[in-house]
């Protein structure tokens, strides 16, 4: 069983989207194991303070260390191996081929999730093994960023999707941006489905599926046919 730990200080964010659909699934039949931590847990005062002014001044708050610290050390306790990720901006930058590499770890992944205007740097340099960005954006915090890593990782494990042929044909699987898709009826309000697709022909169906998804890539991310040409080259 492929296993995840998250810590973050608002557990509901994530036991909202892993409670449903094929996160859930997939935990209920134990493909997945996903523990949520909440950092305040791991606090001494009384009003649970995970935050604190940044020495030098500026503005907005830094997340402690000492919290993440008790958290991941209590966390690790147990003797498992454990890959940290820290979300961060600062990290490498995440997509397919992450996603991929990191199904492959036969270590939990433990997931920090940042808060405020970012975290003590003490935390990067004592517990951190990587740090992970899933973009050039803001985000409120680190939660979203690591649903997305569980959900992308996780469907790439056997049972885990219904159709195992499904992540062979997805967008960024094979290089390229995916190709239409249709479904019933064969026409809707003049927009018809492509007669290949209603012909039985898999051979050319397939073909045209390819031709389909060059074709969208081209227009809207020429760059991902430049990482196919560097890596057919290499």
């Amino acid at each position: 069983m492929f296993g995840f730990d998250v810590i973050t200080i608002f557990p509901g964010i994530l036991d909202a989207y892993l409670g449903e659909s094929i996160m859930k699934r997939a935990i209920e039949k134990n493909l997945i194991d996903v523990k949520v931590y909440n950092l305040r847990d791991y606090t001494t005062d009384k009003h649970k303070t995970v935050d604190d002014y940044p020495y030098g001044g500026g503005s907005g708050m830094v997340m402690k260390v000492e919290p993440l610290y008790k958290a991941v050390t209590a966390i690790k306790s147990d003797g498992v191996q454990r890959l940290t990720v820290m979300l961060s901006p600062q990290g490498r930058t995440y997509n397919q081929g992450v996603a991929e590499e990191m199904a492959k770890e036969t270590r939990r992944i433990l997931l920090i999730c940042g808060r405020y205007e970012g975290i003590d740097e003490r935390t990067r340099e004592l517990l951190v093994d990587t740090e992970i960005s899933t973009g050039d954006y803001v985000l409120t915090g680190g939660e979203l960023p690591a649903l997305v890593i569980i959900d992308s990782i996780s469907r790439l494990l056997p049972g885990v999707l219904g159709d195992e042929e499904s992540n062979k044909e997805e967008s960024f699987s094979w290089g390229m941006l995916d190709y239409p898709h249709y479904t019933r009826p064969s026409e809707f309000m003049g927009k018809k489905v492509p007669e290949v697709l209603l012909s039985g022909n898999h051979k050319l169906i397939m073909e045209w599926r390819k031709q389909e998804a060059l074709k969208r890539t081209l227009a809207r991310r020429p760059d991902l046919l430049e990482g196919v040409e560097h890596r057919s080259n290499s």
